[in-house]
């Protein structure tokens, strides 16, 4: 599984930075948990969880973060 797709961080807008974001996070618990069935399982604990959301969340800002920081903030 490729983690950071393309080998880049670099994308054309923040939109797009901000897509790559959420894509790495997901690869990021994809790779932790390989097992679809135990993260299907799972799923109905966290869904609903707004401690698991919002720690997802968080995980989002912080990929971004790191994308806007490589991309110069786009400027």
């Amino acid at each position: 599984m490729e983690l950071v797709p393309g080998n880049s961080l670099i994308t054309a807008t923040p939109e797009d930075g901000r897509a790559l974001a959420v894509l790495m996070a997901r690869h990021t618990v994809r790779a932790i948990q390989p097992d679809v069935d135990v993260l299907r399982h799972a799923r109905p604990d966290y869904a609903e969880s707004v401690d698991g959301l919002t720690s997802a969340a968080q995980v989002v800002a912080i990929e971004f973060a790191t994308i806007a920081a490589a991309n110069n903030y786009w400027r």
